[in-house]
């Protein structure tokens, strides 16, 4: 990105020493402080009266949603179990039929209840007082009437005249009247407060509303004289400034904070001309090194297609004049073995042991270059299969040391490239056989282990053995290329195969060590990528891969792997 061209601090003009800014007069912070304080006032004297009008506004509204209107319902419930009493009692003296008592029973208790409720639900003496009328008028009734009436027909004696009956219910009629004539006048009382409290809160909350909106436009218009303007100024200054303009000045315009305000801004615009020109300097350093960058990644390529072409002589053209050392050294023996004395054929034996080991080194050197180079899929694997193919690779060494090899029955998914992961077991397993006691046939575990240690959607895997065990001091040193704890002669091997674990390991995102709190024999423990925390998308679009590569792997021969490479 190239950087718009600004002058040099030397041919930039220094700001002027003679420009302070005028802080006589009142500030902008001191009108809009006045305002704002006029503001505040105004908030607070509406707000509590607006508080103050609603709350009555509410409290008028509750008494008559809350209280009156619950109590005529209650009123009328009550008016309906009388009547249903007066019913049941009238229809059973006439026809001499229990069950036409079924409406007076059940009139007693819905009269209780209506009662109560009517008695808790509106406080006022004058409803209470009819209340207790029409409660002591029904009393009267059922003591006087109903209950001698209903006791006669029971006991097949004359009950009293229903005219005498009537005449007592009449009573509990006028008293039920005036409970409701007395109701309905507190509610039209109610909704008469109820609708001036509500035109009342309305006409002062207009009032309040164009106070503010007063407020506001004075306001405004105090803002546009006293800054906006002058900021209009100070901004299409600043913005020939930022076009490149760097010689203009930023006017000294309105009230004394205001015009600090722009003498900073003019001493800022000095600032930005000399950050600009030192910008300038690190683009060009920036260049530079880009440019450097660029030429060390072409020499890294270059790098890289040398390491190549040297993989390929080295798998190729170093090989064949070994393959041609051990084969002419085996026909040596062949056709003059009968001539050459005892001396003489060991020395042909060390000539073709050294060449055979040397072409062992080769291909461990190979294939330890190419982890994560050559072979780099990062697929969902099963990682039984990787398992099983390594045990085939290695059935006639387990077979040979009558080892027993103890496994789960089924190991977890993992994400990987499923032949590393097979020359991965194919070490550790092989390095627990090669390894083994003396005294006693080789056991090798394998196992998933609970580590609380281990990081997040990883899986922890331990491969544990009963053979001589490593040190707990070299424990860091056994996974470097080419260390050895023992000599050729004791255990074969070129040093890479626990290195090339390491590498396979790490180049999946795992960790791998020793578990030196382990005696008897070695426990080596690693994590891998848990396949099932990885996203669901890419585990159904890498199944199927697994499974063919898998397939594909079980019946192509086995890749050359390192196990003879392997020590601790």
């Amino acid at each position: 990105m190239e950087l718009p061209h600004v002058t040099s601090p030397a041919q930039t003009p220094a700001p002027p020493r003679g420009r302070a800014p005028d802080h006589q007069g009142p500030s902008l912070r001191f009108w809009l402080t006045s305002v704002l304080v006029v503001l505040a006032l105004m908030v607070v004297g509406t707000g509590a009266l607006g508080a103050t009008l609603l709350s009555h506004t509410t409290t008028t509204g509750n008494r008559l949603v809350d209280g009156i209107l619950p109590a005529q319902r209650d009123a009328l419930r009550l008016e309906t179990a009388l009547l249903d009493q007066e019913t049941g009692v009238r229809g059973y003296l006439l026809a001499d039929e229990p069950a036409l008592l079924e409406p007076y029973e059940r009139g007693l208790p819905n009269e209780t209840e209506a009662a109560r409720r009517l008695a808790a639900v509106l406080d006022d003496d004058g409803v209470r007082e009819d209340l207790a009328a029409v409660q002591e008028a029904a009393r009267t009734w059922r003591d006087e009437f109903a209950t001698p009436a209903i006791a006669a027909v029971e006991n097949g004696t004359a009950p009293p005249s229903l005219q005498a009956g009537k005449d007592r219910f009449d009573e509990v009629r006028r008293r039920i009247a005036a409970q409701q004539e007395r109701l309905d006048r507190i509610q039209a009382d109610a909704r008469t407060t109820f609708g001036e409290a509500r035109s009342q809160r309305d006409h002062i909350l207009l009032a309040i509303v164009v106070a503010f909106l007063l407020a506001g436009s004075a306001l405004a218009v105090l803002l546009h004289v006293g800054v906006l303007r002058p900021l209009a100024l100070v901004r299409t200054a600043s913005r020939r400034v930022a076009d490149g303009a760097f010689e203009e000045e930023i006017p000294l315009r309105g009230p004394s904070d205001l015009r600090a305000l722009a003498q900073a801004v003019e001493a800022m615009r000095h600032r930005t001309v000399a950050e600009l020109t030192a910008s300038r300097r690190n683009a060009e350093r920036l260049d530079r090194t880009a440019a450097e960058l660029d030429a060390q990644a072409v020499e890294l390529r270059r790098s890289n297609a040398e390491l190549e072409q040297f993989a390929y002589v080295a798998s190729h053209d170093l090989q064949e004049p070994l393959r041609k050392v051990a084969s002419f050294c085996q026909l040596l023996e062949k056709r003059y073995g009968d001539r050459l004395d005892e001396r003489g054929a060991q020395y042909i034996g060390f000539a073709v042991d050294g060449a055979k080991r040397m072409q062992v080194l080769i291909n461990d050197l190979l294939t330890f270059s190419r982890v994560g180079r050559v072979q780099d899929a990062k697929e969902t694997v099963a990682l039984d299969g990787p398992l099983d193919r390594a045990l085939r690779n290695l059935a006639a060494a387990v077979e040979e040391s009558d080892a027993e090899i103890v496994r789960p029955d089924r190991l977890p998914d993992v994400v990987g490239d499923p032949t590393l992961l097979t020359m991965l077991w194919q070490n550790l397993v092989g390095n627990a056989v090669k390894f083994r006691s003396p005294d006693r046939a080789p056991r090798v575990e394998v196992a998933v282990v609970d580590d609380p240690a281990a990081e997040p959607g990883f899986c922890t895997f331990a491969v544990t053995d009963n053979g001589i065990g490593v040190p707990a001091e070299f424990a860091e040193k056994v996974f470097v290329i080419f260390q050895r704890l023992h000599g050729r002669e004791t255990y074969g091997g070129t040093g890479i195969g626990l290195s090339l674990c390491k590498k396979i390991v790490e180049h999946a995102g795992g960790r791998i060590r020793i578990d030196t709190d382990h005696r008897e024999g070695t426990r080596i423990v690693f994590t891998l990528p848990d396949a099932s925390a990885a996203a669901s998308a890419t585990t159904s679009a890498t199944g199927g891969a697994e499974e063919t590569t898998a397939s594909e792997a079980d019946a192509a021969p086995p890749a050359p792997v390192p196990t003879q490479g392997t020590s601790r």
